[in-house]
């Protein structure tokens, strides 16, 4: 097929771009570079440097697109929510009008757990109740919400896929956030030097440890599962899918298994709880391993954590 992959310049959608290639799609990758890398563009891809809100001429004979293309920091959104609404809800309507009007009427779409909110139960699964605590989940559930209408009245035919914790790394792919905020690259950073500390929020938690438990699941698992969604696309159909551990991974958990694979003390400063961390932050994936047979293979977080280290430390 032919494809379009929105902000596969950014750690997800890379990893995604390669793994179509790799099962011989012909893909083109658009990204404007807010917060990519042109050179996680993987190879074979055609390159388009540009924004969603103007990809009609990069859908021109395509045959569904793969929507990564998102601002994601919690903090920033709730520091400036116009830009979120803006971009992750604005930009993605833009998108499906033009794929409308290119007659291009299939999408996969990254979504994310944080459409929950503090949930009721763990791990969460597709129908509870989604009530976003920030505007980074809200606008992500705003699109959700505007695909399940799309699919309705236009016949377009979409999947999300909800996920919390991205972490890991596929050969060279790796996470580059500008502003890091994911506790697995920062904990490494301290192994590299780049920090002298990571901080912990709260060790009195209702959890084994005290810390809070946060799922994890590995960027090669995350894409197999885009390439999964891809095919299982019903036109008029709006899919919903979790993917998670349904196990989780505490904060002191991660930092152990850190200091292992890297071999490095990793001083730790605790803190006091934030505001709104909730205990155990877990989806559940039982639908997705049911309806696609997705089954995440490398869910062990030592093979989590020593891809990101290998790829960190400059050895993939």
């Amino acid at each position: 097929m032919r494809l379009l992959v929105t902000g596969g310049a950014g750690y997800v959608g890379s990893v995604v771009a390669a793994q179509l290639i790799e099962a011989g799609h012909e893909v083109t990758v658009l990204d404007d570079l807010s917060t990519g890398h042109e050179d996680a563009v993987p190879e074979g891809a055609r390159f388009v440097r540009e924004s969603i809100t103007r990809a009609h001429d990069a859908l021109d004979g395509m045959d569904a697109v793969l929507h990564f293309a998102a601002k994601s920091l919690v903090g920033e959104s709730v520091q400036k929510p116009g830009l979120y609404w803006a971009h992750n809800l604005g930009g993605t309507l833009a998108l499906l009008d033009a794929m409308r009007d290119k007659g291009v009427r299939r999408i996969v779409f990254s979504s994310t757990a944080a459409t929950y909110g503090e949930p009721e139960r763990s791990p969460i699964e597709e129908d509870d109740p989604t009530r976003p605590t920030n505007p980074y989940g809200a606008s992500k559930l705003a699109v959700d919400t505007a695909l399940s209408a799309y699919a309705g009245v236009r016949g377009l035919g979409a999947v999300s896929l909800r996920y919390f914790n991205v972490a890991g790394a596929y050969g060279r792919f790796r996470e580059r956030h500008a502003v890091e905020t994911h506790l697995i690259p920062n904990v490494l950073k301290v192994a590299t030097g780049e920090r002298d500390s990571v901080s912990v929020f709260g060790t009195d938690y209702p959890t084994q440890d005290g810390t809070c438990v946060r799922d994890y699941v590995h960027v090669g698992d995350l894409a197999r599962a885009h390439l999964l969604a891809l095919e299982a696309i019903a036109e008029g159909e709006h899919k919903v899918y979790n993917l998670g551990s349904g196990a989780g991974f505490s904060v002191q958990e991660v930092i152990s298994v850190c200091r292992e694979v890297t071999g490095h003390e990793i001083p730790v400063v605790v803190g006091e709880r934030r505001a709104g961390d909730p205990a155990v932050l877990v989806a559940s994936s039982t639908r997705i391993q049911r309806d696609l047979g997705w089954k995440a293979e490398r869910a062990e977080l030592r093979d989590i954590v020593s891809d990101a280290w290998t790829a960190l430390s400059g050895n993939a």
